[in-house]
């Protein structure tokens, strides 16, 4: 197996823990673990007891039951646990895809996505949107990419690098397609639950469709990357046996304390969600104003979940080298080129210390 350089992941390996503002991130406010221990009065007694030994390969029942109650039809024996969001995507691919076969996959996207697919041999079709279409999806497209080869379809909504949202009918559409083509639908939906209007929430897709996947994590919404977990779930038992199995050559299991900290979460997944939607839309206020006082630089879609977005920019020069020098003066964006869309930033807005890192930006932007 050969993957390409994973680009994100090195750029943020170079910035991330040395520049003072991130101002990119991908994920929201996160919480301390007296935090977590305080949602339940014995929580604290329950983690100091906890034995530092193997886990169920599928998960513990505890952490099973709190992502099945995120559903509407998965039972937590539909539930496989993984090491984050990475490994699941690692698993499917590899459970599903090989030399001869095809998937198509919704770009621009998080790279795993798109290398992922690519490093099983598989030949992988990108279904392109673009910020001249204003990010919509063209299903005429999506209907000549997927072809008799074809057994994976990938989707991520909500929508990481833009924060945009498929409506109901695309959706839908989309959906029956897969269906009709008999592929199995492989939906990124780790930012889900942070739509900003709530009435905007597209169905799971394993509550959609038999074979469909949906993957999750605590990570995004939900602002504890830390705890580095992530999950399948799907009504299809053969799927999930299979990727038990590969998971075997992995990880094996995840860590103990993790999923007992991640099972205290999930069941209070409210509360999270209540503290992180209510910054994104304080912050997404400020970013309007920002957006409006340089509008001769930066101009965007408008995200509809999640705590990012995309931004185009114009007349700054070379966008890898004004993050380098934005970076050097103590705030981080993420250039659009490791998403091959070298005209655009990702800002990330789910932080609380969003005012201070757009101050800091304001005074190192360079003149337009």
């Amino acid at each position: 197996m050969k993957v390409a350089p994973f680009r994100i992941e090195k750029y943020y390996e170079r910035y991330e823990f040395t520049t003072g503002y991130m101002l990119s991130s991908s994920d929201c406010e996160s919480r301390t673990i007296r935090e977590l221990l305080s949602f339940e009065p014995d929580a604290s007694d329950r983690l100091l007891e906890l034995r530092c030994g193997y886990t169920e390969p599928p998960g513990s029942l505890e952490l099973r039951e709190a992502i099945a109650a995120i559903y509407d039809t998965i039972h937590a024996d539909e539930v496989v646990v993984t090491s984050c969001a990475e490994e699941a995507i690692f698993l499917l691919y590899h459970v599903l895809l090989g030399p001869g076969d095809q998937a198509v996959v919704e770009t621009p996207c998080y790279e795993s996505a798109l290398q992922l697919a690519r490093s099983t041999g598989a030949e992988v079709r990108e279904w392109r949107r673009s910020y001249e279409g204003r990010w919509t999806h063209d299903l005429g497209s999506l209907g000549r990419l997927v072809q008799p080869g074809t057994r994976v379809l990938y989707v991520n909504q909500p929508h990481n690098p833009t924060g945009t949202l498929m409506d109901r009918a695309t959706y839908d559409a989309v959906v029956e397609l897969a269906q009709d083509r008999g592929v199995t639908l492989f939906c990124d939906e780790v930012y889900r639950e942070l739509e900003h209007d709530p009435n905007d929430r597209l169905p799971a897709a394993c509550d959609r469709d038999e074979r469909a996947v949906s993957l999750g994590s605590v990570s995004k919404s939900y602002g504890l990357p830390g705890l580095r977990t992530g999950w399948i779930a799907t009504h299809d038992d053969k799927l999930r046996r299979a990727v038990i199995d590969l998971k075997h050559y992995t990880t094996i299991c995840a860590s103990a304390p993790s999923e007992q900290l991640s099972a205290l979460a999930l069941r209070h997944r409210g509360e999270l969600l209540a503290r992180n939607s209510a910054i994104v839309r304080r912050n997404l206020g400020l970013l309007d104003g920002f957006f409006s006082r340089h509008a001769e630089a930066f101009e965007w879609v408008r995200p509809v979940a999640s705590p990012i977005g995309f931004p185009r920019v114009h007349g700054l020069g070379d966008v890898d080298r004004l993050c380098e020098r934005l970076a050097e003066a103590g705030v981080l964006l993420l250039p659009g080129s490791v998403y091959d869309e070298p005209g655009h930033v990702r800002f990330g807005f789910g932080r609380a210390n969003l005012p201070e890192a757009l101050a800091v930006l304001e005074g190192a932007l360079p003149p337009c």
